[in-house]
């Protein structure tokens, strides 16, 4: 019975694969023509399509359609292919189903191109990482990396970007990150020697990335600050930094440039990186808190993100309202989730910051109140507690009062208008700075085709225009002579 089973779950692929594979290895060709056109054009944005594309078909991808391509890309018996070859998993019906692909395909060519090499490097690697066979994808993205190192082709830079990047994920997914980061720093500096910019932009947010998975907060400033500096080339790359950069800011204490890299990284994240826009709100949360701001509840309601943000949600309300009891209740409640989203550090320090909020409320509700009724409403352990903090809190400008030592009492003073300072002013003008940041950021990301703007000229117009000059430079020459 079980040999019968099994052979009717062998049987059951090899009726779906002819309808599904062709179309797949169909796609994966035309991609390679367009990586060749773009290869002998020195065009990257045909690289930088073929991408788009691979990354559109990445459910496609099966072991018999990569073994087909990559006897089409590469010369079969040759290092890159055997090597490739021996990672993907073979058996009778796989290999029956590449010969008949082979067969009716084109023969390769006999020197492959670079860039097609590369490319099916990362196409195997992708399919390892799809199929959880983690150690193959390390041995296989170590190997691409080594015959990264030898080559110095601009139009390879989109795919070394690439393969970067799965490189340090395939580490990551096993524990190992650490043990590539002399690896990523020497890849790194080849990178800036090669003028290689998307490629020093990857390599510097693995490294920050690699940086901060093991808490080493002031390595990744010291590497951020001395990194070369240069306009950004992809925006995914930049929204990375920019949640990078946010993260360590605010372990820097530093929270006002914190709040505005991570509201401009949520920004800036294509609408398909959930995952990403929910991990720069969680920060972006806290910050604000730290802040003294209160988020908007719209904040907590975008699609997508309610399960995910709940436990923040709860923690703002209680921060809001000022509840220290309900504070502590939220933080170990949502303990676990704190952790796994390595928040619970900066919850620690919003402890201040829910007292007080509380001591805000009380001094705008009460105009004199007894230091023993602001330790029962704060729920203190003694009145030196809430004497100190009332203190700490009118030095500090967070409330408007004062303190009566021999009455043991705060005595509030009338809330003024808020108009009538300098406030409204200054939130007016941070707006309006962030919608011309905006546009200026708009109008540098527009791409625009080389040479646009210049009419292509036939022949006999560049002769006439070449004789036209020759003209007035023997003119001119005339001239000084005369003068001289």
């Amino acid at each position: 019975m079980t040999q019968d089973v099994e052979m009717k779950e062998q049987a059951a692929p090899s009726n779906s694969l002819p309808s599904s594979s062709p179309s797949a290895l169909h796609h994966l060709k035309e991609i390679a023509s367009l990586i060749q056109t773009g290869a002998y054009d020195r065009e990257v944005r045909r690289i930088l399509r073929a991408i788009r594309l691979t990354m559109a078909l990445r459910r496609k991808l099966k072991a018999s359609v990569l073994s087909a391509f990559l006897n089409f890309a590469l010369t079969p018996g040759s290092e890159a292919h055997s090597r490739l070859s021996s990672y993907l998993p073979m058996d009778d019906e796989h290999q029956m189903e590449v010969d008949t692909a082979t067969s009716a395909a084109q023969a390769p060519a006999k020197h492959a191109l670079p860039e097609l090499e590369i490319y099916c490097y990362l196409l195997v690697l992708i399919f390892l990482i799809d199929q959880k066979k983690y150690n193959e994808a390390k041995a296989c993205s170590s190997a691409s990396i080594a015959r990264l190192k030898n080559m110095n082709r601009r139009t390879v830079d989109f795919l070394a970007a690439r393969l970067y990047f799965y490189y340090s994920l395939c580490y990551e997914l096993t524990g190992d990150l650490a043990e590539i980061r002399g690896n990523l720093l020497a890849l790194h500096r080849i990178a800036t020697l090669r003028h290689d910019e998307l490629g020093q932009e990857t390599l510097l947010n693995l490294l920050l990335r690699n940086y901060l998975h093991y808490n080493l907060y002031d390595q990744a400033e010291k590497l951020r600050s001395k990194a070369p500096r240069f306009e950004a080339h992809s925006n995914q790359q930049f929204c990375r930094y920019l949640f990078y950069l946010g993260k360590i800011r605010t372990i820097q204490l530093e929270y006002t440039d914190a709040k505005e890299c991570l509201l401009q990284a949520a920004r800036k994240a294509p609408v398909a990186a959930l995952g990403f826009r929910v991990q720069c709100n969680k920060w972006a949360i806290i910050v604000r808190l730290l802040l003294g701001e209160i988020p908007e509840r719209t904040v907590f309601m975008q699609k997508g993100m309610e399960k995910a943000l709940r436990p923040y949600f709860e923690l703002t309300n209680a921060v809001r309202i000022g509840d220290l009891e309900l504070f502590r209740s939220v933080a170990e409640k949502f303990s676990s989730t704190f952790s796994s989203d390595g928040t619970h550090n900066l919850i620690v320090r919003l402890r201040h910051n829910v007292i007080r909020t509380g001591l805000r409320n009380i001094s705008i509700s009460y105009s004199c109140i007894s230091l023993v009724d602001v330790a029962k409403k704060l729920r203190l352990d003694s009145v030196a507690d809430a004497e100190s903090i009332v203190a700490k809190a009118i030095r500090d400008g967070a409330i408007d009062a004062t303190l009566d030592h021999a009455n043991g009492c705060m005595l509030s003073k009338e809330t003024g208008d808020i108009y009538s300072t300098t406030e409204p002013q200054m939130a007016f003008n941070s707006r309006i700075a962030f919608c011309l940041n905006m546009h200026n950021e708009a109008v540098r990301a527009l791409r625009f085709p080389p040479n646009s703007h210049k009419e292509k000229e036939s022949t006999d117009k560049r002769r006439e225009r070449q004789q036209q000059e020759q003209e007035l430079a023997k003119h001119i020459a005339e001239e000084d002579d005369d003068e001289f």
